[in-house]
């Protein structure tokens, strides 16, 4: 007897994602859908599977309607450590738009990481910002995200 598993659905900090059309072609390709949250500053086109939810241009609103959007089983797409944590805790895969899958072994180290270049920012130090993004980094992320959903078709959760 056959399990009849629901199309998954993948949520994405849509602010500063340079990998929303690849996003779109997995989702289409695996059967799945978007969820693409952004503020007003960034304005994002829905197209077939994906749907746009534009919030306030105020620091946290995006992260907090993800947060509240997240579903166990879903899988969030961003680069914000903090939001990484909360996808975690509500049970949902974590991947960086370079490709990175965020495990919960990873999560502590990372935010202390984060906490740390914050502290030597605000005493004045200046520190390195991400490297520039490659084509490398999004064949990665491609690869990873229709890993993801072909598997989360295949296995239920538990």
């Amino acid at each position: 007897m056959s399990m009849i598993v629901p199309p998954r659905r993948v949520v994405v900090d849509g602010d500063a994602c340079p990998v929303k059309a690849e996003i779109a072609a997995a989702v289409r390709l695996c059967g799945a859908t978007a969820l693409l949250v952004s503020s007003h500053a960034h304005v994002l086109n829905p197209e077939p599977s994906v749907e746009v939810v534009t919030v306030d241009a105020s620091d946290q609103a995006a992260d907090l309607y993800i947060a509240n959007a997240l579903k166990r089983g879903d899988i969030l797409v961003t680069g914000d450590y903090g939001l990484a944590a909360l996808g975690l805790a509500k049970g949902s895969s974590v991947l960086t738009p370079r490709g990175k899958l965020i495990r919960e072994s990873d999560i502590e180290g990372l935010l202390e990481q984060r906490h740390f270049s914050a502290r030597l920012r605000r005493g004045g130090v200046r520190t390195k910002g991400p490297r520039p993004f490659t084509d490398e980094d999004r064949s990665r992320f491609q690869q990873k995200l229709t890993a993801l959903l072909r598997g989360m078709q295949e296995i239920p959760d538990t």
